[in-house]
């Protein structure tokens, strides 16, 4: 068998968004399974047609419920979808603590659904490294909504804005000061708002007080954010919720802002791969290249100055050593 029928077989599997094809892929991205990169590319230029939202905020807001609620809200429109969760990483071995995320419901034969868990792995900012290329392999399996739901540790998750078109920020009742602290981030993310628990008593107060945030803040691009409020024990005000992330859709097409987006967000990820090129290339040399650890050296004993050195690294190539002494 030739190298190129196994590759236009997983090809063909992934576009026929075949769930166990999508589990095995996405398991050879997290590996960052070099001999995987040829499908990636077959499959690139069938990407960018999913409309991609981010679910996040703290802990124990509840988003995998609302997660759950938002999927069967979405199926009953007859759209397929697909979620990639990414939890925190264990610090013994690297993978989800949070596991396979069994508060999502899914139908096992309802092959309109995904999801997906991804661990962190430690990377700031709650997106793993892994997750853009998954959602992009997503995409290009022909699932129309993609829900990326980032981990929450107590601070907002910037990172969703390098994946995600929209960005919900998920919130409770009695958060009060926790909001006031975190308005800054939340401002910086946040494209609909939502009060989530919102059978709990001061709900009503949480939305009139996002209100006020929103109506005092600063828009971005021309954009205020929206406030919906939930309940996923009711359940209400899912419907609220997608039509808040739609409206937000809908305008990015109409200010013709969607272009900028995904430029900005691929610019971010190509910067981010060569961040991750140059660290995997000089890392290893610290102990073994003479030339690396006569430049950190002369840093640790003041003779040289970081920023001069990190120039001197990126300009010599893998192996190179110095004539000077």
């Amino acid at each position: 068998m030739s190298r190129a029928e196994p590759l236009s077989a997983t090809v063909r599997a992934i576009r026929r968004r075949e769930l166990r094809a999508l589990a095995q892929s996405i398991s050879r991205i997290e590996r960052d399974d070099p001999a995987f990169a040829p499908v990636e590319r077959a499959l690139y230029g069938e990407t960018g047609r999913a409309m991609v939202v981010g679910i996040t905020g703290p802990l124990g807001v509840g988003k995998s419920s609302l997660v759950s609620r938002l999927i069967a809200h979405l199926r009953s429109a007859h759209r397929t979808v697909a979620v990639v969760a990414v939890d925190p990483s264990s610090p013994f071995s690297g993978g989800s603590v949070l596991g396979d995320r069994i508060r999502m419901e899914r139908d096992d034969h309802d092959s309109g659904v995904f999801i997906r868990s991804m661990a962190s792995r430690g990377h700031s900012g709650g997106i793993a490294l892994a997750t853009r290329r998954a959602v992009r392999l997503l995409d290009a399996a022909g699932f129309e909504v993609i829900l990326v739901e980032t981990v929450g540790s107590g601070q907002v998750d910037v990172d969703i804005r390098d994946v995600a078109s929209t960005s919900v920020v998920v919130l409770i009742p009695h958060l009060g000061d926790e909001v006031q602290t975190l308005k800054a981030g939340l401002f910086e993310i946040a494209d609909v708002f939502c009060v989530n628990k919102s059978d709990l008593p001061g709900a009503d107060q949480a939305r009139r007080d996002l209100v006020e945030l929103v109506a005092f803040g600063t828009p971005r691009d021309g954009w205020r954010p929206l406030v919906a409020a939930t309940s996923t024990t009711l359940p209400s005000g899912i419907d609220e919720l997608w039509s808040s992330v739609e409206r937000h859709e809908r305008f990015l097409d109409e200010q013709g802002l969607r272009l900028p987006l995904r430029r900005r967000q691929v610019l971010r990820e190509i910067i981010d791969l060569i961040q991750r090129r140059v660290e995997a290339e000089i890392l290893p040399r610290a102990d073994t290249d003479p030339e690396v650890r006569r430049l950190v050296d002369r840093v640790v004993g003041r003779a040289l100055d970081p920023p001069s050195a990190a120039r001197r690294l990126l300009g010599a190539p893998a192996g190179s050593r110095s004539k000077r002494r």
